[in-house]
């Protein structure tokens, strides 16, 4: 299992969503996968979770929006 942080960039308005700076959070995956794999579905779950947003309605799941730090 991988840990990682994931936190915006920057601030985002796209389709009624409204995406601030440094929103972060931690996201699990198992067997050392990237947070990439299945289509970004962990990192969306996990800020839905969060915040109640959805970054893919945002157009957001992308690493020009997002920093991805590997924890453990």
């Amino acid at each position: 299992m991988s840990l990682y942080r994931v936190r915006t960039k920057r601030r985002k308005c796209c389709n009624g969503v409204n995406i601030e700076a440094g929103m972060e959070v931690q996201v699990v995956t198992p067997v050392n996968q990237t947070v990439q794999v299945n289509n970004w579905q962990y990192v969306e779950d996990a800020y839905m979770r969060m915040f109640g947003i959805s970054l893919r309605k945002a157009n957001c799941l992308n690493t020009s929006d997002l920093e991805i730090t590997k924890l453990k």
